[in-house]
């Protein structure tokens, strides 16, 4: 089996916690050959681990991609920088059969965005967006549950989701990161949490038509508003409301969680990492379906390389990527503005079902 030969930029906490793992599942298909970080100690202390020649380790771009063996770059830097980083390697990778995995989400402002959703065409580059709750096992079954109409036609959703950002920001977590607590981005924690959220119910539902968005201010430099109340239209005729608390606790179980209500029943799926989703029928019956947690970081990885070996096309791409960051920003115009945005123009994916009644109706 070929295997890959990736150079890493980036060594901190997304390649210690979530890439790195993956890696470790799949050494039959990726191979990591080189470190870039502009903490020289950092990517040592990495190349020590992995066993690579410290001649293998750099602090600048240009002479990282100067190496002729990188078949892969993955690009684990701050979100700021994700835009940039990923033209100057694409612009370098132009035309050599050589791919780009880049973390969500893709730029940091929409008009970089909307420059970042065609690097793939304009330099002949296959570029996937590592959002891992596209690739995740329980939106998979959660996105098939629905389109199967196990719980029949769907009227309508809730989603309530908590982030204790202000407690989570003392610990070994991401939120600890000081470009985190001080975003150079708009919509702070929306844009780097609730961003999975949104791109899970795109995956679910398909695009969205237009929404309507309340925020309470906060003085936190971490997210201009503690609460998101989202109202949500998909093109399919589906409504629901997205509730993102990153200011929080939710203290009582079970949790709200996600719960997608149905002619013939609800799915309900408590957290991501309760590793089972439950279905309850209005005859009375339920069912619990398992499902594996946090597998989407593996998923994506195993996507990449078999879309780099001709065997089946990126998931998640910079084109869907896009769709899923231009809803945070409608969000954040929907509360400046106080009105109701549009989302998607196109109906790129329409699920095999429709709300009740959809029929009587012309959406707008």
């Amino acid at each position: 089996m070929q295997r890959l030969r990736v150079g890493v930029i980036g060594t901190g906490m997304a390649f210690e916690k979530l890439h790195y793992p993956a890696y470790e599942q799949l050494k039959d298909q990726y191979e990591i050959v080189a470190l870039m970080d502009l903490d020289r100690k950092k990517a040592e202390s990495w190349a020590d681990r992995l066993h690579i020649d410290k001649g293998s380790v750099y602090t600048d771009y240009p002479s990282f991609l100067s190496r002729d063996d990188l078949d892969v770059v993955d690009i684990m830097v701050p979100i700021g920088a994700n835009y940039a980083v990923t033209e100057l390697v694409a612009t370098k990778l132009a035309g050599q059969k050589k791919g780009i995995i880049c973390e969500k989400p893709l730029a940091p402002t929409l008009e970089q965005a909307e420059a970042a959703r065609d690097l793939a065409t304009k330099y002949g580059v296959p570029i996937m967006i590592a959002e891992n709750y596209r690739y995740n096992q329980e939106v998979d079954m959660l996105r098939d549950l629905v389109r199967t109409k196990r719980a029949g036609d769907i009227y309508y959703f809730l989603w309530n989701r908590v982030v204790d950002f202000p407690c989570d920001m003392l610990g070994d977590e991401f939120a600890a990161k000081e470009w985190r607590q001080f975003p150079d981005y708009p919509g702070g924690a929306l844009t780097d949490t609730g961003v999975h959220d949104l791109a899970g119910l795109r995956h679910i539902f398909g695009p969205i038509r237009s929404l309507q968005a309340f925020g309470r201010p906060q003085q936190a430099d971490f997210s201009p508003y503690s609460v998101y109340n989202v109202n949500l239209l998909f093109r399919n005729g589906v409504t629901g409301q997205y509730s993102f608390f990153c200011a929080g606790k939710e203290m009582q179980h079970p949790l709200i969680g996600l719960r997608i209500f149905g002619t013939q029943g609800m799915i309900y799926l408590e957290e991501r990492d309760a590793g089972t989703i439950n279905l309850a029928f209005n005859d009375g019956r339920t069912e619990q379906l398992p499902y594996q947690v946090q597998k989407g970081y593996y998923n994506e990885l195993l996507n990449f390389y078999n879309a780099m070996i001709g065997k089946e096309p990126i998931g998640v791409t910079p084109e869907l990527e896009y769709g899923d960051f231009k809803t945070v920003a409608e969000i954040l115009a929907s509360i400046k503005e106080g009105r109701i945005v549009g989302v998607d123009e196109e109906d790129t994916y329409r699920p095999d079902y429709r709300q009740p009644g959809a029929e009587q109706h012309t959406w707008q």
